[in-house]
């Protein structure tokens, strides 16, 4: 099968699931448009992952290969990390304390600008803009540096072989090494603050996994767009700058209308926040439905970066 009938697939399923899906999911809307578009969004991530799932099953012996590279550049993968960490804070004065620091040190600023605005409309303002931050920060580190993983690393892809993806992977596994170390930061605000403390918070892993899958996937995409592209990197800050402020890191969402608040479901770190607020702040467990839509963004987003890698990648030398 070529890429033309994958296509198709994914067209012809997306088209058959959205009826299916209008029946019977409880997708609830402000009005009929809201409704089919967020119908179409769900059943065309539902396609992507479909598809990419049967690519795998009919092309096993290439799915193979890759499962074998995996492990022989396992250490090399761990290296990377480890090189990534060393060098962000070769050389500082305070070190592995800055990544407990710089989120502490944002908070309290934006908290001084907009308490003003927001304090009396949530909760444990505190906490509840650092929860914002470090999920965000989490995301737009990774990505940004995922995608210009491949372009820094161009001298070793021209002198020895190694896998593309190794490249957007390091730099995201070595942001999720830095969230680690913000999450503390967050847990020290949470019991200064004597924020609500909810056995749920032991469960935050399940959001962060699922933001780590969909930031994997997004940097695999953009580091290959930046390959042959290279103003990616510039419209990309802006786009990250717009993203911060159309997700709700230290505003309320009952400042929106109900129309608004329905579009802001297609903000997929929306999602990955609100289910992190639910088990560390709220202290429940978001159902079934929500896991379906975190888990469905981060599939789709994974499944796109695995075929764009794949597609792609033995074109990068031309163009480094």
């Amino acid at each position: 099968m070529t890429k033309k009938h994958y296509v198709g697939i994914s067209v012809a399923l997306s088209v058959l699931l959205i009826p299916l899906f209008l029946l019977y999911l409880p997708i609830y809307a402000a009005n009929s448009f809201l409704l089919i578009l967020g119908t179409a969004f769900l059943a065309m991530t539902v396609a992507i992952t479909v598809s990419f799932c049967l690519i795998a099953a009919t092309k096993r012996e290439y799915v193979k290969a890759q499962l074998t590279t995996l492990k022989r550049f396992r250490y090399l993968l761990f290296l990377m990390v480890k090189r990534d960490f060393v060098t962000r804070y070769r050389r500082s004065v305070l070190g592995v304390l800055w990544s407990l620091l710089n989120p502490l040190l944002m908070m309290l600023v934006l908290t001084m600008v907009f308490s003003t605005l927001f304090r009396h409309d949530i909760e444990n303002f505190m906490v509840y803009l650092l929860s914002g931050r470090i999920i965000y920060d989490f995301f737009s580190e990774s990505t940004t540096q995922a995608m210009n993983s491949v372009i820094n690393n161009a001298g070793i892809i021209k002198k020895v072989y190694v896998p593309k993806w190794i490249f957007p992977v390091t730099r995201v596994v070595s942001s999720l090494v830095n969230l680690g170390f913000s999450f503390i930061a967050f847990l020290l605000v949470f019991f200064i603050t004597r924020a609500p403390f909810h056995w749920t918070i032991f469960l935050v892993p399940i959001p962060i996994i699922y933001l780590f899958i969909f930031a994997m996937g997004v940097g695999m995409v953009l580091s290959s767009i930046a390959v042959f592209f290279r103003d990616i990197s510039h419209l990309y800050g802006v786009a990250m700058v717009l993203l911060m402020f159309l997700t709700p890191i230290f505003w309320p969402v009952s400042i929106l209308s109900e129309r608004v608040f329905h579009l802001l479901h297609f903000n997929p770190l929306f999602h990955f926040l609100n289910y992190f607020r639910a088990l560390a702040l709220e202290g429940f467990i978001p159902g079934f439905w929500t896991n379906i839509i975190c888990l469905g963004f981060a599939l789709a987003a994974l499944c796109c970066g695995l075929y764009v890698k794949m597609t792609q990648q033995d074109k990068y030398i031309l163009y480094l």
